[in-house]
């Protein structure tokens, strides 16, 4: 007897409410940097109604969802042009002398990025002590959090870096999937969004000696370092924005910035006799702004700076080669390496200061026969039934925000909207890990 194959008309439904579920678990995920962005709509129903929506533009990671695209399309974000104008006194016209407002726009792609996971065979099963398709599923949710998060640093520090082994999910730059797995180009940081630590003056703007990056050894991140950040903040004119989390009350008052850090340069700034002030000052804060997740985990508060720790580093060793641009008003690239007096003792880690609107990160749907939804699940089996894969799926792009942002002089230069890049010497155990 012959049978067709039948598909139960609950399939479809079940498994949109599973791709919603695998989504809605993304967006709330208690990570670094899931804590730099502001809520997505919760729960199942409320994903599947979202078309076209963006988180708060006051926090670091913006996450754009656009439903009505698909893989290998864009996103669209906007931007309002700083304004610049002088009040009209007395009893002068004001009629016709309006300021003008203008916007900006600046296009995501998204592109489709899966992890399958082999489940064996049938004599795995048998042979095996564990269960790998009970294994399979946290294994496979996990490496796509991994490559995320690692996205979303790699763009926002404006380079991969040189550390790599195993824990990776995005590849260095010369690896032949590069490009594709980044999905959007990695972009070096701006002239004006640029900087390096320096022992006497905390950071000066990036600089290169005799094709080198003028760094010592010693311009490690220190206090000075965090001084003189928040110093150069503040003297620059349009600096990233102020980082506003929803209910703190000193928000106006006492503005934040977040400060990602490398563990090497965190356990450097740690030993600092004050830094148990540091996380003293980091508590009192949250109590200020309803315990927000910002100042979970390992963070310290320094005169406006939260310091935490990144997952992965971004590091680049001795004679290795940094990117950056010379220039405010063109976006062309140059190079220079770290000096080989670094050895195999110390490297250069780059620091990311972020402010509100640094990163967007963007979401399409996927296939309707995937649920729909920017994040799939799927389990197939093959050979007549013999073995078994399962995958994990999600429909996304991330780009670093950066505009040609008007001066008010009559010149527009290129400016990473709300993250700046810090570059210090660390010291390292071995060469490369």
């Amino acid at each position: 007897m012959t049978t067709k194959t039948n598909v139960p008309a609950s399939a479809a439904d079940k498994q949109r409410v599973l791709a919603a579920g695998l989504f809605a678990q993304a967006m709330q995920r208690n990570s670094t940097m899931g804590r730099l962005s502001g809520p997505m709509p919760k729960g199942e129903a409320a994903a599947g109604e979202v078309v076209r929506k963006q988180t708060s533009t006051d926090l670091p990671i913006v996450k754009a969802v656009d439903l009505s695209r698909g893989k290998g399309d864009e996103v669209e974000f906007q931007f309002l042009q700083p304004v610049g104008a002088y009040p009209i006194m007395g009893s002068k016209t004001a009629e016709g002398k309006g300021t003008g407002l203008s916007y900006d726009t600046s296009r995501v792609r998204v592109n489709q990025a899966r992890f399958p996971v082999d489940l064996g065979d049938t004599m795995t099963g048998l042979r095996s002590p564990v269960d790998f398709r009970r294994m399979g599923r946290p294994v496979a949710q996990s490496l796509m959090d991994s490559y995320m998060d690692q996205s979303l640093l790699v763009h926002m520090a404006g380079a991969r870096g040189y550390q790599d082994n195993i824990e990776w999910r995005v590849p260095v730059e010369s690896h032949p999937d590069f490009a594709d797995i980044a999905v959007n180009v990695v972009r070096a940081p701006t002239k004006n969004r640029h900087y390096i630590a320096d022992g006497s003056n905390g950071i000066i703007p990036f600089a290169v000696n005799a094709g080198e990056i003028d760094l010592a050894t010693t311009d490690q991140l220190v206090m000075d370092t965090v001084d003189g950040i928040r110093t150069v903040m503040e003297s620059i004119a349009l600096p990233p924005p102020a980082v506003k989390i929803p209910g703190d009350v000193v928000a106006e008052d006492s503005p934040l910035r977040c400060l990602l850090v490398s563990p090497a340069q965190y356990h450097a700034f740690a030993a600092d006799p004050n830094f148990r002030q540091f996380q003293a000052n980091a508590l009192a804060r949250a109590s200020k702004a309803g315990n927000h997740p910002l100042f979970l985990g390992e963070c310290g508060l320094w005169n406006g700076v939260i310091i935490m720790k990144m997952p992965k580093p971004i590091r680049f060793y001795a004679g290795d080669t940094i990117k950056y641009c010379a220039s405010n008003t063109s976006e062309t690239e140059s190079t220079c390496t770290v000096p080989a007096g670094f050895g195999t003792t110390h490297a250069v880690d780059r620091a990311i200061l972020l402010g509100g609107q640094a990163i967007a990160q963007a979401f399409a749907a996927s296939a309707n026969k995937m649920g729909g939804m920017p994040f799939f699940w799927s389990e197939e089996d093959f050979d007549h039934g013999d073995k078994m894969e399962l995958l994990i799926g999600a429909i996304h792009g991330i780009s670093k925000v950066r505009w040609l942002v008007d001066q008010g002089n009559g010149q527009k230069h290129y400016t990473d909207h709300g993250v700046v890049a810090i570059d210090t010497a660390v010291r390292i155990i071995g060469a490369r890990a």
